[in-house]
């Protein structure tokens, strides 16, 4: 990934988090642990830097404006009525991880393939995509911590970062995130389509580089092996890491399928309950 735009004179983050793909179910497990931290004297809004790939996204975008995250495990009623989602693809996320998992292809000729898998895909309006998620984050503005969000371009396959000096509206850089190909629709944006962060990595690890104390939040860690995690965070040299996962008992409530909205809120008291535990590890790790 190139380099991330920056504000000028940003200093190296002290403290950075990294928030990352999940779907529905991993966006409420994470706001779970968030809110679940934060009741217990630890809030991951303080850091220095935090970095949001599609489900990271929406909570990072809400953490980054000090916002509380509960309201990501029940959205109200009326984002559905307004801007009903499409019926996602199920198969749409399989065939797009073997695409990924393709050993014939190097990985942005894999990424450009999964970019065709996502234009040809019917999966509403783009406008219906960015309202939605205009409503989920009721924040219209870059917050003034720094938060960097991440997509992928449909056509060259190569990763892009927004942040505030990108001039993108935030609701749009949080929908061109989420953009899951065969679930949502590849959002526009000067004129290039873009889609899902995860597609070139579910944390985009390295996008911490330099900070004292790296946490990683993965909630698809349980479904989607990390291989190239290890290689992230070598990038990234950072001095501490803590990488936080879904537990047994957190994996059985998410189940299989990212996209079950019967699990949303399961999946949120999931996450608040594993705070308890995550806590005392991120002050042992000196957050």
């Amino acid at each position: 990934m190139s380099d991330p735009p920056s504000d000028e004179g940003e200093p190296v983050p002290g403290r950075a988090v990294v928030l990352g793909a999940g779907g529905i179910v991993g966006t409420a497990w994470t706001a779970g642990l968030v809110s679940g931290l934060r009741r217990e004297g630890t809030d991951l809004g303080r850091a220095d830097l935090i970095v949001g790939t599609s489900a990271g996204a929406i909570v990072g975008a809400l953490l980054a404006a000090g916002d509380d995250v509960e309201r990501l495990a029940d959205p109200p009623p009326f984002l559905e009525q307004e801007n009903p989602p499409p019926e996602p693809d199920r198969a749409g996320p399989a065939s797009v991880l073997a695409v990924l998992a393709d050993p014939t292809l190097d990985p942005e000729a894999a990424r450009r393939r999964v970019g065709r898998l996502a234009c040809d895909a019917d999966t509403g309006t783009e406008q219906a995509h960015i309202a939605r998620m205009g409503s989920l984050i009721a924040v219209r503005e870059w917050p003034a911590r720094r938060l960097l969000i991440t997509a992928v371009d449909v056509d060259t396959g190569e990763p892009v970062v927004w942040d505030r000096s990108s001039g993108v509206p935030l609701p749009t850089a949080v929908a061109s995130s989420t953009a899951m190909p065969g679930a949502y629709p590849p959002i526009t944006i000067d004129g290039r389509r873009y889609m899902d962060g995860g597609i070139r990595s579910g944390t985009n690890a390295d996008l911490g580089a330099g900070a004292g104390v790296l946490v990683v939040v993965d909630p698809f860690a349980h479904l989607f092996p990390r291989n190239h995690l290890e290689r992230e965070l070598a990038a990234a040299r950072v001095r501490r890491v803590v990488t936080i996962e879904p537990d047994r008992d957190a994996v059985d409530v998410l189940g299989p399928d990212p996209l079950d909205g019967a699990r949303r809120r399961p999946a949120y008291r999931a996450g608040e309950r594993q705070a308890v535990e995550v806590a005392d590890r991120l002050r042992r790790a000196g957050w």
